[in-house]
């Protein structure tokens, strides 16, 4: 009688052990942010969280703001996978110096960023086009539908962050002097159009986009380096970034650094055993992810969708980042 019950104990921590060891990361929420880069890594992050450690990962909307908030005051959701630091960044420092979030991965994406960017076939064709100072020669390059005379450039539309910045540069580098003209596209779409009708017809374009983005990937555009360093945060913060009344002075700078954390609560950070090492190893190359976006506009794909495609075909790329054994898992989960 005492031998059964202590072989049925032993059998009982042995299973409880096993099943420990399983979902040695508990339950997760992992911030679900409402575009589609962020959208595919949280949708890979909670698969493999889930199939491959046997985690209990759940994905909640999310946005950069509302989600540091609630993570600051809340310690909810566990995970930001895609956080952009420009926008919380004092803050940010502050909730980190005091504990309660953690960065656990300050490049989870490569070759991302704001910038000035050319059509692929353009920066073939020419080749000492190196630099935004090379092309600033050359508005006769990129001719003004209204004014061929003078050059086009595509800066933001009316009302985003970026239509100052786009706006101060141009006189920081003395655009218009040099035969410019800073082109308001009036939309989103507006920008997204004037970009894919100039590609797809061969032609030259200049202009402000970013990337991660399906545009970039899809065409393969080329961000050009401004051929100047940056200029500083007093320049940047106190003048490129303000209206045109408060930057009386605008320097000719390169575009700030943007930055993408991966975050994650203090509790999480404490708790999160297997978790935390996939996040920490987990890199995205900027390539293959401008290629991920692509193929989803192109297929109308979830960001599930994508995610399965993603871990479907880039296989060499994420068991990088996990131990053999949950690779397995994965895999055989596809």
């Amino acid at each position: 009688m005492n031998r059964s019950l202590v072989a049925l104990a032993t059998g009982a921590v042995l299973l409880g052990l096993s099943h420990g060891a399983l979902a040695a990361c508990g339950a997760v929420t992992i911030a679900n942010m409402n575009w589609a880069s962020a959208e595919l890594m949280a949708n890979v992050d909670k698969i493999i969280l889930e199939r491959g450690y046997g985690c209990e990962a759940s994905l909640v909307p999310g946005d950069t703001m509302p989600t540091f908030t609630s993570m600051n005051e809340k310690g909810q959701p566990d995970v930001a996978s895609e956080l952009w630091v420009n926008a919380v960044r004092h803050p940010l420092k502050t909730a980190m110096d005091d504990g309660r979030l953690h960065s656990l991965n300050d490049g989870p994406i490569t070759g991302l960023g704001e910038g000035w960017w050319i059509p692929p076939h353009t920066a073939e064709k020419y080749p000492e086009l190196k630099t935004v100072l090379d092309i600033l020669k050359r508005p006769d390059l990129f001719p003004h539908q209204e004014d061929p005379s003078k050059g086009a450039f595509v800066g933001c539309p009316a009302g985003w962050g970026c239509q100052l910045t786009n706006a101060n540069l141009f006189r920081a580098f003395d655009m218009e002097e040099m035969g410019w003209v800073l082109v308001d596209p009036g939309s989103a779409a507006g920008l997204d159009g004037s970009m894919a009708k100039a590609v797809e017809r061969g032609e030259n374009w200049f202009g402000y986009y970013w990337s991660p983005t399906a545009l970039i990937g899809k065409y393969g555009m080329v961000k050009v380096p401004f051929g100047v360093p940056f200029a500083g945060s007093d320049n940047w913060d106190g003048c490129i970034v303000k209206p045109e009344q408060e930057c009386a002075d605008p320097q000719p700078s390169a575009w700030t650094q943007s930055e993408v954390h991966t975050v994650v609560g203090d509790e999480f950070n404490k708790a999160g055993g297997v978790a935390i090492d996939y996040l920490r190893a987990r890199v995205f190359p900027g390539d293959i992810m401008n290629g991920m976006l692509a193929y989803m506009v192109d297929n109308q794909a979830s960001g599930e969708d994508a995610a399965l495609e993603f871990l479907r075909q880039h296989e060499s790329v994420w068991t990088e980042w996990v131990s053999a054994d949950a690779a397995a898992k994965v895999k055989s989960s596809l």
